[in-house]
């Protein structure tokens, strides 16, 4: 048995709290599934569970605020579910109380015999003696309750079932984004930037006329939701450069660089209202254009809706910010903790650039790199960006 437990969102979260269950005891579930949403300062994050088996039990309730690394649910594997063993589970010391929900499980021997009062008070009713102190106590009428115990008999859960039924529903929790609280987690995590990272900063002009011309015959064909954006060819060629200078993509963590195993970009989208988020694309080194235009709008769309998943606020190995469609032109990052760099893209211009020893109107992007000098220096730097204008040079080989 293993236990999932409340992930790390961000070098900045330290607790998250339990917004929405969306599995419960008994159910199956795989690799990559969404079982949670945990609402942080970034908002209502969609959970992932990273084991396939069975939800054996709950550990945290809904609005339960839990510290990270917190065990959230018992999961049992496959052959542990078939053999019908379990081990006992105790809490982290400072988790928060629960009341553990577990999957019914077989009894070794035969059942105890049902507790039931005789007739009484009540008439010819059976009545647990649990069902009959419960009830005392909020005040329910037995007369009024049909038993579904052995022999009709009233047990606890008949009495908890008219105490449901009697009480208003409860508004549910809005799940959403938080603007003020992301706002400020963005705040705290940009100042904790800028005082422990020694960032550098370069700049690098892009000729991607050659991108838009293929752009423009590429899409000539297609309906309006398939067609791609220069940004997914930028976004590509990034993490293809990154291959050669891995320096770029990983995490500084405890005095020392981390690099990345894979390429998880991270795409800075602006959320109406003010906030802003960087969620990943994973293994985009290895997607083909077409995929990766799908997955830029499905994650536009779901961060805007506030439907961002764990995997990828938390797995992001470099991110890729773009205010183009604002009209700047060029822009400097400040790098997320713990990555190692940004890359910002302004908008294509028009410049007079020599081709071919004659002065022609090319279209331009600046791309500039904001970095980490315990990572990388200025000569890996501008090897680095220097490649990604080569490689956008060929946009049919991205």
């Amino acid at each position: 048995m293993t236990a999932f437990r409340m992930p790390s969102l961000g070098a900045d979260m330290e607790t998250g709290t339990l917004v929405e269950w969306l599995v419960k005891p008994g159910d199956r579930v795989k690799h990559g599934d969404i079982v949670a949403v945990v609402e942080t300062q970034k908002g209502a994050i969609e959970i992932e569970i990273f084991q396939t088996g069975l939800i054996e039990q709950i550990l945290v309730g809904t609005g339960a605020k839990v510290p990270v690394g917190t065990s959230l649910a018992n999961v049992l594997s496959d052959e542990e579910a078939k053999a019908g063993t379990a081990a006992a589970v105790v809490p982290e010391a400072g988790a928060p109380p629960f009341a553990a929900i577990a999957v019914p499980r077989r009894s070794v021997g035969p059942p105890p015999p049902p507790i039931v009062v005789p007739p009484g008070a009540e008439g010819r009713m059976r009545v647990s003696p649990a069902a009959r102190r419960f009830a005392q106590r909020l005040g329910i009428d037995l007369a009024a309750i049909t038993g579904t115990g052995p022999a009709s008999a009233i047990i606890r859960a008949d009495v908890e079932r008219i105490q449901a039924e009697a009480m208003p529903p409860k508004p549910k929790a809005a799940i959403g984004l938080n603007l003020d609280a992301m706002r400020e987690a963005i705040a705290a995590a940009m100042a904790r930037s800028k005082r422990e990272i020694p960032h550098y900063y370069l700049q690098h002009d892009v000729d991607v006329t050659l991108c838009e011309e293929w752009l423009a015959r590429t899409n000539a064909a297609r309906p309006p939701d398939s067609r791609l954006l220069l940004g997914a060819l930028v976004i590509k060629g990034v993490a293809l450069a990154t291959r050669r200078f891995p320096a770029f993509n990983g995490f500084y963590r405890e005095g020392k660089f981390e690099p990345a195993a894979v390429i998880h970009v991270g795409v800075a989208i602006a959320i109406r209202g003010g906030g802003l988020a960087a969620p990943a694309i994973h293994n985009v080194d290895r997607l083909s254009l077409d995929d990766l235009m799908v997955r830029m709008r499905d994650l536009v769309q779901r961060t805007r809706a506030g439907r961002i998943r764990g995997s990828e606020i938390a797995d992001t190995t470099i991110t890729v910010s773009s205010l183009g469609e604002r009209g700047v032109e060029s822009l400097y990052g400040v790098i997320y903790p713990p990555q190692v760099a940004i890359v910002g893209v302004g908008k294509a211009t028009s410049r007079p650039r020599v081709v071919d020893g004659h002065v022609a109107v090319r279209s331009i992007v600046t791309v500039t790199l904001s970095a980490d000098h315990r990572a990388s220096d200025g000569h890996a730097g501008a090897l680095f960006l220097a490649n990604i204008g080569k490689l956008l040079q060929e946009p049919e080989k991205l």
